[in-house]
């Protein structure tokens, strides 16, 4: 790559049936890039981190990821709609290079927090069960949970349970990690331990992008800060501009309601 863009959104739509859910979002993101994306509910945000791993298909649109368009682009089709086709193999190798965590933490309750994180690499990257065992139990230690390698995910904290699910998108090594509301479903006193890794995760030069409603923590975390509206990206900025100094009414409107945060 000539330049440093790990991937490039064009004229991304998503539509479910009627629903235009995104409607045509355009955004770089640069290798180290820390982005976080703000809003209200349904404004898009959390639909277009799930297009950018294809657990949502987009409608229309291009994602590229360093350098190379994510399918296979036919200039004859019928519509634009059928422009871009997904083969599964194509997209097995997106989520190799894209890692999620959700809000609700999606953990095998049926596994322990080691079987966790090894499911994938083992499923996934093909990796020998003592070669999973070695990469989740070193993921494991820097979420801080080594000592509940052989706990199931019952008898976990919400906050730990999130950790064991960054823990297991670590594992993958993606290029690019998407959060979705990671602490919007744990409880106020468990959150500072999950932000707590996600800031040492942007110590260490990860790209990532971080759907949240903690303004304060978006403020100190992101070198970037989108506003996001209507499915647009309705602005755009650093957290200095966005969150502090909004030029648009709209982002003024929705961060003068988070009256009780401080910077």
């Amino acid at each position: 790559m000539m330049n440093d863009t790990l991937m490039r959104i064009s004229g991304l739509h998503k539509k479910f049936g009627d629903l235009h859910v995104l409607k045509g979002v355009d955004l770089e993101v640069k290798k180290g890039d820390r982005i976080a994306i703000i809003g209200g509910s349904g404004s898009g945000k959390s639909t277009m981190l799930r297009c950018l791993n294809f657990m949502e298909i987009p409608t229309l649109g291009k994602i590229e990821i360093d350098g190379e368009l994510i399918g296979k682009e036919y200039p004859n089709a019928r519509s634009e709609e059928e422009r871009i086709r997904y083969s599964e193999s194509s997209l097995c190798a997106v989520r190799k290079k894209v890692g999620m965590v959700f809000q609700q933490f999606n953990l095998f309750p049926h596994m322990t927090v080691l079987e966790n994180v090894m499911e994938g690499l083992i499923q996934v990257k093909g990796q020998s069960k003592d070669q999973a065992r070695e990469t989740s139990l070193k993921q494991l230690k820097k979420v801080g949970l080594l000592e509940k390698q052989d706990v199931y995910p019952s008898r976990l904290s919400g906050g730990q349970q999130q950790r064991v699910a960054i823990a297991r998108a670590l594992a993958m090594e993606p290029e690019i990690l998407l959060f979705d509301e990671p602490t919007s479903s744990l409880d106020p006193e468990l959150v500072g331990e999950v932000l707590n890794v996600i800031n040492e995760l942007a110590d260490e030069g990860r790209t990532m992008l971080l759907v949240t409603h903690e303004l304060g923590f978006a403020y100190h975390f992101a070198n970037k800060v989108i506003f996001f509206a209507d499915g647009v990206l309705h602005e755009v900025g650093t957290p200095e501009e966005v969150l502090k100094h909004p030029q648009k009414e709209r982002t003024q409107d929705f961060i003068q309601r988070f009256t009780a945060f401080h910077f």
